[in-house]
């Protein structure tokens, strides 16, 4: 008979975050990002974190580490940070805790990560749905939503068979369905950023763009 564990948050679990700043190569069209948006967004940003939020296949990890780059401050996928700690794979966690455990996990693992910053955060397709984990990021964390279309997610997820969400009859209707769901809670979101057929670096400049007009918006507030 299937016994299900509880994932303990202490001991190995410590997710101590790497203070690695994004730094690699930038591409030319990087390159002639102007250096006013980027100041910019940096300043609007201040001492929050930057939190990615959206569907699988959305962009998170791949913009993330753009945008961390661009603004010189440290990234963090929260997926990537899990496994770590835990020395297991998501599919892994799923397969032997079952979702409801691995959630709770998430939630403690992400409620460290704010604790800390400024950074760029990559959460899971399902961080922002849990209520607990959407708490956390409103209070530690400026949100973005990349949104993107079911055939712009498709596109990307099909090919990989480590989602385990996905591994059902029908994984596209299923992921059709996730969207309808978690669509309407990542819309609580801060700010929306379309994700679609474009490179991620004009990606992260309209995610840095969002920041600054967020910012100016908030400004405008009565």
């Amino acid at each position: 008979m299937f016994t299900r564990r509880r994932l303990d948050a202490t001991g190995a679990f410590d997710d101590t975050v790497s203070k690695e700043i994004v730094n690699g190569p930038m591409s030319e069209q990087v390159l002639t990002l102007a250096e006013s948006l980027r100041d910019k967004a940096r300043a609007a940003l201040g001492r929050r974190n930057l939190v990615l939020v959206g569907l699988m296949g959305a962009g998170k990890s791949s913009v993330g580490r753009l945008v961390a780059q661009q603004l010189g401050i440290p990234f963090v996928d929260t997926d990537a940070e899990i496994e770590r700690v835990s020395r297991m794979t998501i599919t892994e966690l799923f397969a032997t805790y079952g979702e409801q455990e691995f959630r709770a996990l998430e939630t403690r693992v992400i409620k460290r990560l704010l604790r800390g910053g400024p950074r760029v955060v990559s959460t899971g397709g399902g961080a922002f749905i849990n209520d607990n984990t959407r708490q956390h990021i409103k209070r530690g964390g400026l949100s973005v939503w990349l949104n993107a279309d079911l055939d712009v997610l498709w596109e990307r997820v099909n090919k990989r068979d480590t989602r385990p969400l996905l591994k059902t009859e029908n994984p596209k209707q299923t992921l059709e369905n996730l969207m309808n769901a978690r669509y309407p809670i990542y819309a609580e979101a801060d700010l929306t950023v379309l994700s679609r057929d474009v490179s991620k670096e004009v990606m992260a400049k309209e995610v840095l763009a969002a920041i600054v007009e967020g910012k100016q918006a908030e400004s405008q507030m009565p």
